[in-house]
């Protein structure tokens, strides 16, 4: 499904060049659940950004399910992204001033679908996360491990078959952090494909494969 060949990352800081990313080769298998480990600077987060289409490598192919991203123009990259991947982030990028249920709707707001199967289809996927009392609650009004299963409806919104997530129990406590993992781990055996950045290695350990990314190449786990 994802197939990375020597993915190098580099950005101009300051007038000077740092390579994040320094010849990344890696497979992932449809279906697969991995866990991406490292330090803090040690590239997994571009990594994973690099994956979900939300930036391009400097150097070196990217398959995605056989399509090679780096010939694609940034208006197909979009496409990708909101058909293929599924995105869970650590801090839950949730708008405040919308209901639970209208930020799980928010990626089929321009699918050209009928309001009411919207919102049928963000109910039932609340209801999956175990949230349907509290759609038509805040943000505000939802505890961090509320939000996290909100913001994990709203990627399976589009019935991606590749789930990201970008550290999404390193704002949670212990309990609910292990609660979010049996959700992920339901997803996961329904067929999606996951890829998780975590620091965490009792989190990490939830997945089939552990890959560590350090000094911004692979360390352990590539191959």
């Amino acid at each position: 499904m994802v197939i990375l060949d020597d993915i190098k990352k580099s950005y101009i800081l300051h007038g000077r060049v740092v390579e994040v990313l320094k010849g990344i080769t890696l497979e992932i298998k449809e279906g697969e659940f991995l866990s991406i480990m490292g330090p803090s600077g040690s590239g997994k987060s571009t990594l994973l950004n690099l994956i979900g289409c939300l930036d391009r490598p400097t150097s070196g192919k990217y398959l995605l399910d056989g399509i090679d991203i780096n010939t694609l123009s940034d208006n197909e990259l979009a496409e990708i992204r909101n058909r293929k991947i599924g995105f869970v982030f650590q801090a839950f990028n949730l708008i405040p001033r919308l209901s639970a249920i209208k930020n799980v709707v928010l990626p089929l707001l321009y699918s050209g679908m009928p309001s009411e199967e919207r919102n049928r289809m963000s109910f039932d996927l609340l209801q999956k996360v175990g949230l349907s009392h509290r759609a038509n609650h805040l943000p505000s009004e939802l505890s961090g491990g509320e939000q996290q299963r909100v913001s994990i409806a709203r990627a399976l919104i589009n019935n991606p078959s590749l789930i990201l997530a970008d550290e999404p129990t390193g704002n949670l406590d212990s309990k609910t952090g292990q609660e979010i993992m049996d959700i992920f781990k339901s997803i996961h055996k329904e067929g999606a494909t996951i890829i998780m950045v975590t620091h965490e290695k009792s989190i990490s350990e939830h997945a089939e494969r552990i890959i560590t990314i350090k000094d911004g190449v692979c360390f352990s786990g590539c191959y």
